[in-house]
């Protein structure tokens, strides 16, 4: 028996396969509403409560997406799991874009029946936040990106540097049926173009030159669970082709392989240029962007959440204050203004790095708009370009001798480069050990 007996809408217009539905909601502890037709659903709604609809989608007087949009407008975001016999991609992403948690097709088991039904409502019913965020805008992304999440579709997003494309990527994976499985992230960008055809795919020993030993690619790694491609626009055209083929196939081809080799995973994809643009350019192929981009999901930037501005810094606040020991506990009135009307071209990490540095370098208990060290806000910052130099050395050789002398623990603290450390100290004229 689940707890507090929570109840399940069941609309179906055939009476057999209603009564199924029934049997299987109450065998797994949840109490069971049943409505004939939209209409009569709708009007159950107003007498009782319940944490979930199952509703067929080709049904009299009104259809399944007619009847989750009046469910939308009447009484907001209740988790729905649609059931089909006519699904195609099409619908099911209309569908989705509804904020339908998931859909199967007729015939369905009675195991991935309700396999999928704990998994929404396990999911529905957890309380952590993934992503930070008060802005109107991002809920509804966020609700979009644990609607398509049960799924297995192709999903494309977007996005400026530093706004959380990979961390809503695995938010996807942790809200899916595949959380479980295999989570393998590649950087696209960060991996040269002779190079990453074998890191994708693999390859057979022998099959080039130093590749004295069969190697798996990072495909057959994430093999029954998800890939994250990032930077999916910085692949080149030769890679494109192949990786489409996988999208259609499922299938990878080694190097030096002889017979292609099935892969069943979830493909997400996430980039900071405008693929259109690209297309247009000729340098992404057109074919390859429809393959991924089934849910296109576009994250807005910091800019554009100005109230995410101080919830999150204040999160960073606490965050770095832990970690370094310190009592810091907020910003002044003047810090708070400096944060929101800044532009933030890198987004949230440039937010991070930047809270990070400042609580590091303040001596009281709030930050002020002088404990922040940003690049090119000389200009509009109270403190001269000299007592910046100083402050900074300062921050510097506090964070060195902090890390006894470990330049690249100093650096990951600082947000910066372990070379950028090595210059800065050069141009004060410090001597210290290692450096």
């Amino acid at each position: 028996m689940k707890e507090n007996m929570k109840s399940i809408l069941v609309v179906d217009d055939d009476d057999q396969m209603r009564a199924a539905l029934k049997e299987a909601v109450v065998r797994m502890g949840y109490n069971a509403v049943l409505a004939e037709d939209p209409e009569d659903a709708l009007r159950a709604l107003k007498g009782v409560s319940v944490s979930m609809i199952v509703t067929d989608m080709k049904m009299p007087k009104m259809d399944g997406l007619e009847f989750i949009k009046a469910v939308r407008e009447r009484i907001g975001n209740l988790p729905v799991l649609v059931i089909t016999g006519h699904a195609t991609v099409e619908n099911a992403v209309e569908v989705m874009k509804e904020g339908v948690c998931d859909y199967l097709m007729k015939p369905f088991s009675f195991d991935s029946l309700t396999s999928t039904i704990e998994s929404i409502m396990s999911r529905s019913t957890h309380k952590g936040k993934e992503i930070l965020t008060e802005n109107e805008k991002m809920e509804k992304l966020i609700q979009l990106a644990g609607s398509v999440a049960t799924s297995d579709m192709t999903v494309l997003i977007t996005g400026e540097s530093g706004t959380g494309k990979e961390l809503l990527a695995r938010y996807i994976q942790k809200s899916s049926r595949r959380r479980e499985k295999p989570f393998v992230a590649v950087n696209c960008a960060a991996i040269p173009d002779n190079l990453l055809e074998s890191e994708l795919f693999g390859f057979e020993k022998g099959s080039f030159t130093g590749a004295n030993e069969k190697k798996s690619g990072k495909f057959e790694h994430a093999n029954g669970g998800t890939i994250l491609l990032d930077e999916i626009g910085e692949m080149s055209s030769t890679l494109q082709a192949k990786l489409l083929r996988v999208l259609q196939e499922k299938e990878i081809d080694r190097i030096g392989g002889k017979h292609p080799i099935p892969v069943d995973v979830r493909v997400i994809a996430t980039t900071n240029r405008d693929l259109q643009e690209e297309i247009e350019d000729g340098n992404f192929r057109e074919d390859l962007y429809f393959r991924l981009s089934v849910f296109p999901l576009q994250l807005p930037p910091l800019r554009e959440r100005p109230e995410d501005i101080k919830y999150i810094s204040e999160h960073y606040v606490k965050k770095f204050s832990l970690e370094l020991n310190k009592s810091v506990t907020g910003f002044t009135e003047d810090a708070i203004d400096f944060l929101t009307t800044r532009k933030w071209k890198g987004n949230i990490r440039e937010l991070e790095n930047a809270v990070n540095r400042a609580v590091l370098i303040a001596s009281s208990d709030f930050i002020g708009v002088d404990d922040f060290m940003l690049e090119g806000d000389s200009a509009q910052s109270p403190v001269s370009n000299g007592s910046i130099k100083d402050m900074e050395m300062d921050m510097i050789m506090k964070t060195l001798e902090d890390t006894n002398g470990n330049k690249t623990k100093a650096a990951k603290l600082l947000g910066v480069s372990v070379r950028t450390i090595r210059n800065k100290i050069n141009g004060y004229g410090k001597n210290l050990p290692g450096v």
